[in-house]
């Protein structure tokens, strides 16, 4: 889309926007190679990512809320962790006084296969962050923070 009077603002909006849009195919594409490679499902990618961002954010989830975060249905979701546990990608815990909770946590054999596939890509990204000072990653921490907010946002919007 072509404006007469774009002015700078407007022209980095939009190399910023078409990037995180090649960035999030991408991101894409190189999680379908990890499911492919591992006989995984879409949803069982789906399901390994919320698992390990909830347990990195020390709120590691039920099957209950993976299936909210996930839009699944109780069964689906059983479904997707039995593949995974049976997979070890996937670990049920019992860490609660209440033995009837149970968490998800990401098991070792699964992790072992996530860090071959995705280290090269963590040396790469690593590569990338140390032509950046501090200050220039907090900029970015804070604007992809905020982008992620507004995308979660939109999410809960149109998913009802």
């Amino acid at each position: 889309m072509y404006r007469a009077r774009e002015t700078k603002r407007d022209l980095l909006r939009e190399e910023i926007v078409n990037l995180l849009r090649s960035y999030s195919v991408r991101a894409q594409h190189v999680g379908q190679a990890f499911a492919q490679r591992n006989g995984l499902h879409h949803t069982d990618l789906q399901a390994l990512i919320a698992v390990m961002h909830a347990e990195g954010h020390g709120d590691p989830l039920t099957p209950g809320r993976l299936g909210e975060e996930l839009g699944l249905s109780s069964g689906a979701t059983t479904a997707a962790i039995d593949r995974l546990e049976r997979a070890g990608h996937l670990r049920r815990s019992r860490e609660s006084s209440d033995r009837r909770v149970v968490h998800l946590r990401y098991g070792e054999p699964g992790m072992a296969l996530a860090r071959t596939f995705f280290g090269p890509l963590g040396q790469r990204t690593d590569q990338v962050m140390k032509d950046f000072t501090d200050d220039e990653l907090a900029t970015v921490q804070r604007f992809l923070a905020g982008m992620d907010d507004a995308l979660q946002a939109h999410h809960d919007d149109v998913r009802g």
